[in-house]
């Protein structure tokens, strides 16, 4: 008999944006799942990949499991995936779970809707090596700061009469479009936008690095004279030009939002949304897919053209990019984030002190559990023997089957349970 209930062991993602030793979430969570595991103080751990992308197949921490990887698993048992997630997904798990913990940025990016990741695969196999989508959501675990979407247009204009050295860089005519453009014509609006970006984005490299120059040592005086820099946004632009100087990256600041989220609170990004990850730790789930349009903050592949002319350029206020959770109406302590796509869902789970054993229900469809705080001991049919469970702890768990937590620690659990619901 083979457990379809199992724990894993997950791969680490060591990119140098990521916090370095203990201070990162991502080690945390590695060395209480397994004190085994030796954490160098010197080395960012940026990345924990729940799931069975190729990159990154987690291991089977269960020795009457012939397979290695859950990947190899799947392969060999589709059924556990459940009915409908197995016809339309292929027979593959449609989303990537992770945990990231972010120091420095990482780079400003789009991800590509369908049709364009096919066509950008087949174009450029190298840079783009997959046909998918990825769509992608981040709930906070501390407090996590991101750049998301464009701000709204009237916070753009007021940067461009503030900061001349964007202004500078997108010229005259364009920054005047920009300002005459009325909320009456949204289609005027983004093109607009369009056109401000591009020219930024597409400034030539000396221009733009001179121009950064005079900005970061003008708001620098302003700072020692005890000025207050917000009309430039000088706080974040010395931090950004700090870990990335001269890259153009750092003027993206003044187009898009910055998002700031409470532990719990979500941001969704969907296709061809730019975003930036700044700091923070949060987990992360996604389509299962590597496709990145990247275009700033970034020493990686840059592809500035195919950026600027897929993305969303509809301005929004900050705010409008957190992720509302709802409460599930049949167990209090769920709360459900459900983007509009059907590849994955996430769900807090929210255990309080007071409850001794909870059920984790089953669904039909294969999810991912990951512990954050507590500790319990899980039983299930399906397991064929106790598991014990502590923070870092990572679960794999089959399409309809349940488990039993026996809760052992006095201040309840906090769960993220990764899944699809079609």
């Amino acid at each position: 008999y083979s457990p379809v209930v199992f724990p894993l062991s997950c791969v680490v993602q060591n990119y140098s944006w990521g916090k370095v030793g203990l201070e990162s979430e991502v080690a945390k969570l590695l060395t209480s799942g397994d004190p085994l595991v030796q954490i160098q103080p010197d080395r960012p751990y940026a990345e924990l990949w729940m799931g069975a992308h190729p990159r990154g197949d987690a291991i089977i921490r269960d020795n009457r499991i012939p397979q290695k990887t859950l990947g190899q698993w799947i392969a060999d048992n589709p059924a556990c995936l459940g009915t409908k997630v197995k016809d339309t997904f292929q027979g593959h798990l449609p989303f990537l779970f992770k945990v990231l913990s972010v120091d420095t940025a990482l780079s400003v990016q789009a991800h590509p809707n369908k049709e364009l990741a096919a066509k950008l695969h087949a174009q450029f196999p190298e840079h783009y090596p997959d046909a998918n989508h990825k769509p992608e959501m981040a709930i906070a675990l501390t407090p996590f700061e991101g750049l998301c979407g464009f701000r709204p247009v009237e916070e753009i204009v007021s940067f461009l009469q503030n900061v001349p050295e964007l202004r500078a860089l997108i010229g005259e005519v364009a920054a005047e479009q920009l300002e005459r453009s009325g909320s009456d014509d949204p289609r005027g609006v983004s093109a607009a936008l369009r056109v401000c970006f591009t020219r930024l984005m597409k400034s030539e490299k000396k221009f733009f690095v001179d121009q950064l120059n005079m900005l970061v040592k003008r708001i620098s005086r302003e700072v020692e004279e005890g000025k207050d820099t917000s009309g430039s946004n000088g706080e974040l632009l010395l931090r950004l030009h700090s870990q990335y100087p001269g890259d153009i990256g750092c003027f993206t600041i003044y187009f898009l939002n910055l998002v700031k989220l409470e532990p719990g609170e979500a941001m969704f990004l969907g296709a061809n949304e730019p975003h930036a990850y700044l700091r923070g730790d949060c987990v992360e789930c996604m389509a299962c897919s590597d496709n990145t349009v990247r275009a700033g903050l970034t020493p990686k592949f840059i592809d500035v053209l195919t950026l600027c002319e897929m993305l969303n350029y509809t301005p929004a206020p900050s705010s409008s990019k957190i992720f509302p959770a709802v409460q599930s109406q049949l167990d209090p302590s769920i709360y459900v984030y459900d983007p509009p796509v059907p590849d994955f869902a996430i769900m807090r789970i929210e255990i309080p002190a007071s409850i001794k054993l909870y059920l984790i229900s089953a669904m039909d469809s294969a999810s991912i559990l990951l512990v954050i705080q507590g500790t319990a001991v899980g039983t299930s049919t399906a397991a064929a023997s106790e598991m014990s469970l502590c923070r870092g702890s990572v679960l794999f768990i089959s399409a309809n089957e349940s488990i039993s937590l026996h809760l052992s620690s006095p201040d309840g659990m906090l769960l993220f349970r990764a899944c699809c619901l079609l």
